[in-house]
């Protein structure tokens, strides 16, 4: 397996380039559900990939000229049953989201929008070179400017209500045809066990993992409040915010704070908002720690880990006079080859990786 990169990828359209790096540097990979060709040739030149196809469970869009949608309901298909799967403003009116022109937000109450979002869903995955579905849009809170109370919602309580009858149906149906679920679950960490029952049928994409924004990082409490979607269930999808750069200091950040408490499980990636047409890659992507040697060490918010073949540490205090002097473990190196020192001052809210070297 190469290294534990996750390639999110449902921008532009896919180069050939870009699927033969992929297959080199990634673990798994996010595409849109018509680049069939893409994750047939993933699964091709790397089986145990996990290639997983784009769905939002929230909206349809309207600019999709189809046979294959983002969605799982078409904006045609929901006109044909008489438009009651859309959601509704009081007055009657669609909601297009905010900032996403021809995004229409469907009415995840309504039962016969979830089961035929199912139907779809599972049939055009079942023959499929996907392994599973990414579910976008299991959101937490009005990220979209819906205004609520719409008709069937007063509060956002209510529309979480629907999602989750909705990803259990999809995620039980799924799993019937051996393929896997990974909702985009949002803010998990304010409703304990939200991300256990998500990430039940295959695993969970946290898109903001440590932060919300490159210069917008969680608070120390708020980011190990996130560490236990590390852990599973399944396969963990974890997305630190950058600026675009993937010399970004946050990639490092997020992929030492990965190391430390996944063990390696799972996958991570490292991109600016809404950048998913590019493969983001640094070389300690590819690196393979090893396996743990040890549980987390962890003292003020700062925390390292040593594996067989490496080590990592990371300063989650974003107080920048929080500077702490860690003892780094000998036999180390750093990406250019050279020796780790024997001790370093780690920044607040930055991260470092090591591996072991060649001679030892």
């Amino acid at each position: 397996m190469s290294g534990v990169g996750a390639w999110i990828r449902y921008g532009d359209p896919i180069t050939p380039e870009q699927t033969a790096f992929a297959a080199d540097h990634y673990r798994a990979a996010i595409l849109q559900p018509w680049e069939l060709d893409a994750a047939a040739e993933l699964k091709r030149r790397r089986p145990d990939m996990t290639v997983l196809c784009y769905k939002c469970l929230s909206s349809t869009r309207d600019y999709e000229p189809g046979p294959v949608y983002s969605s799982g309901v078409s904006y045609k298909e929901a006109e044909d049953q008489g438009g009651n799967w859309f959601a509704a403003r009081l007055d009657g009116s669609r909601i297009e989201w905010n900032g996403y022109g021809g995004h229409w937000q469907m009415n995840v109450q309504d039962p016969g929008y979830r089961a035929r979002w199912v139907q779809n869903v599972t049939a055009e995955l079942a023959d499929s070179p996907f392994d599973g579905v990414m579910a976008d849009n299991d959101v937490f809170e009005d990220y979209y400017q819906l205004n609520l109370p719409i008709r069937e919602a007063s509060s956002m309580a209510d529309l979480r209500g629907g999602l989750d009858l909705l990803v259990h149906a999809a995620g039980q149906s799924l799993n019937r045809v051996h393929k896997i679920l990974v909702p985009n679950i949002a803010e998990s960490r304010r409703l304990p066990g939200r991300w256990a029952a998500h990430a039940a049928y295959g695993g969970g994409f946290e898109e903001v993992w440590l932060g919300y924004g490159p210069e917008n990082l969680f608070d120390p409490h708020t980011a190990e409040a996130q560490l236990p979607q590390a852990e599973g269930p399944g396969l963990s999808i974890l997305r630190v915010p950058t600026d675009g750069n993937d010399n970004h200091p946050n990639f490092t950040y997020g992929l030492a704070a990965f190391w430390i408490f996944s063990g390696g499980r799972g996958s991570f990636s490292a991109t600016a908002h809404d950048d998913y047409s590019r493969t983001q890659h640094i070389p300690a992507l590819d690196w393979a720690l090893g396996k743990p040697k040890g549980n987390p060490k962890g003292r003020h918010h700062v925390w390292s880990r040593e594996f067989s073949d490496g080590w990592a540490a990371v300063n989650f205090n974003n107080d920048g006079r929080r500077r702490r002097r860690i003892t780094v473990p000998s036999g180390l190196v750093d990406a250019a080859g050279n020796p780790a020192p024997s001790s370093l001052v780690l920044p607040a809210q930055r991260g470092v990786i090591y591996q072991r070297g060649q001679n030892h």
